[in-house]
């Protein structure tokens, strides 16, 4: 490969570092053709990119980034494909339906500005929270006091009733 072309795809890469807040580093080098294209179509479906690279320029492209991604650096062995994402639990998610074969493998992941290095971190990267079920999440708890008034005054009581109850739950 020319040395244009490797710098070309250094820069490239350095990109998509920057356009997505989360990726993971994944081991593919057991799948067969089939499985790699099923698996990129699950990626395709919940909006994943999925790039197989060569470690040296993805090491490059760390270098040149802002972020110092030094603890993935030992990750960088073997086959690596990188899986870029705006959501940080989806790839874990795809990953999870693929741990009883072992491969793919997850190598590390950069999600929620955190590094996860091993396969055995695959869980906690799944049980991670998006921002928008975190936002649900304090929607439904602000939502929550609410309920109990609009429920207490259409269950028939009065205002008066309904302050009286309060008064008597607060002695």
């Amino acid at each position: 490969m020319r040395k244009e072309v490797k710098d070309t795809i250094v820069v490239e890469l350095g990109q998509k570092l920057s356009a997505y807040p989360h990726f993971y580093l994944v081991d593919v080098s057991g799948l067969n053709a089939s499985a790699t294209s099923e698996l990129r179509r699950k990626c395709f479906k919940n909006e994943v990119k999925m790039v197989v690279v060569k470690n040296t320029l993805l090491h490059k492209a760390f270098e040149a980034s802002e972020i110092d991604f030094e603890p993935l650096y030992n990750s960088l062995k073997g086959s690596t494909a990188v899986m870029f994402t705006n959501v940080a639990n989806v790839p874990a998610r795809i990953l999870k339906d693929y741990v009883k074969s072992g491969i793919p493998a997850l190598k590390a992941a950069y999600a929620e500005e955190c590094f996860y290095v091993g396969a055995d971190k695959l869980e906690e990267l799944a049980s991670l929270k998006s921002k928008n079920e975190l936002i649900a999440d304090v929607v439904a708890l602000l939502q929550s006091p609410i309920k109990n008034v609009v429920s207490g005054l259409n269950a028939g009581g009065k205002i008066h009733g309904l302050l009286d109850a309060i008064a008597e739950r607060n002695k």
